[in-house]
């Protein structure tokens, strides 16, 4: 894996108040990457998720900012965030939505030090506002794209007066890892008892309504009797609203569809899973879809956003239209017919996570964007800091375990 040689000092910003979902396994994987090598600091509410987990880690500082405050607090956290920037002494700061972007822009204008600013795009969201003009203008030097998907938007949008990289999820390879047949047979009959053979199909990507799980329980109800009766659902997240769980009711599904709550390790719900699902409305890439891949499941997705970037339909996962019941009918109808095929599909979801979803790549292509943003900082004099061989991913620091 490539790294710059030259410690840098990196501040990660993210402005979630509780579960930051995909934003938090983001941060934490790119800590544990980088945290051996270089100096790293989390700022982020201090009633995040964000805060509870990156505060456990061994060697990361975490300073408690609000990036969203009301009233006068506004004053407060300004000064709180000035003195981290001025005198923390940061070569990145590192962004990640619109409000810590905000916040972090306005202070490094009047700060003491001012560190080069690294924004990673996450969501779908047009680009085209007076405040997204303003921070591509004053507050931006590189952009990070989790997707290609979401740099063709970029590209389309003020970011394109700035250099745009993508740079996709990575995750820990080795602990996702497949479980062994008998463990994901244990699993499978404590969420829903020991009897007939059953098809799990699996979902870590969280309970909301754009997650678009309700299409696949819409489409389950459809199915006919024989392999209705046969499926099951497991659904790691957030508690659902209580309207989506009377829908789950009056389809008759009570019995067939588990909620697990919100997790910090979810790999015991993906080893109880034949299939893993992300039918999202609006999604830029999916770190649970990755994860499901390698821990061994096909994984059927939408074809919303960067989605369709992580399957090839038919080999490793399936595609289906977004928000379409009846074409999601017809590809379980398909799944569920031919049972057989999922272990060979979920050899090439192994097989594909373990050639290109590593997070050594992930580390490294994020190391480059920092050092691309450096060097334009310094034209006439290139920082110097090349890129050199580190050890292999195996002896990095154990990222984030999981996110639901």
């Amino acid at each position: 894996m490539l790294a710059v040689e030259e410690k840098l000092r990196v501040l990660f910003t993210n402005f979630h108040r509780g579960n930051g979902g995909g934003h938090d396994t983001y941060v934490i994987n790119l800590l544990a990457g980088l945290v051996q090598w270089h100096e790293v600091t989390v700022a982020t509410p201090r009633t995040s998720r964000l805060f509870r987990l990156a505060s456990g880690r061994a060697g990361v500082k975490v300073a408690a900012v609000d990036f969203a405050p009301r009233g006068l607090c506004w004053l407060r956290e300004l000064w709180t965030l000035w003195r981290l920037i001025s005198l923390g002494r940061f070569d990145i700061i590192h962004v990640n939505g619109s409000a810590d972007h905000k916040l972090v822009m306005l202070v490094r204008l009047v700060a003491l030090h001012r560190p080069r600013i690294v924004y990673t795009k996450h969501n779908d969201h047009r680009s085209n506002s007076v405040g997204n003009w303003l921070r591509a203008w004053l507050g931006t030097h590189h952009v990070i794209a989790v997707s290609d998907y979401v740099a063709r938007k970029l590209h389309a949008s003020p970011y394109r007066r700035v250099p745009v990289t993508t740079v996709s999820h990575g995750i820990d390879i080795d602990h996702f890892a497949p479980p062994a047949p008998a463990e994901a047979d244990a699993l499978r009959a404590r969420y829903f008892g020991a009897g007939e053979a059953c098809a799990v199909f699996v979902s870590t990507a969280g309970t909301k309504y754009e997650k678009g799980w309700t299409d696949l329980v819409e489409a389950v109800a459809q199915l006919p009797a024989h392999l209705r009766s046969r499926t099951r659902v497991i659904l790691a997240g957030e508690a659902p609203l209580p309207s989506m769980t009377r829908r789950v009711a009056s389809l008759g599904l009570t019995d067939q569809v588990v909620f697990t709550g919100l997790l910090d390790d979810v790999r015991s719900t993906l080893m109880a899973g034949h299939a893993a699902f992300v039918l999202s409305r609006r999604e830029t890439l999916s770190f649970a879809c990755r994860e499901a891949m390698a821990m061994g499941l096909p994984v059927l997705v939408s074809d919303a956003g960067g989605l369709p970037e992580n399957v090839t339909d038919g080999l490793d996962g399936w595609v289906v239209p977004c928000a379409n019941i009846a074409a999601l009918r017809a590809r379980l109808e398909q799944i569920l017919s031919a049972p057989d095929r999922l272990a060979e599909m979920g050899g090439a979801a192994l097989s594909k996570s373990r050639a290109h979803f590593g997070l050594d790549t992930f580390v490294a292509g994020t190391l480059a964007v920092y050092q691309a943003a450096l060097e334009a900082g310094v034209p006439s004099k290139p920082r110097q800091a090349a890129l050199t061989q580190c050890p292999a991913s195996h002896e990095l620091p154990t990222p984030c375990r999981s996110r639901s």
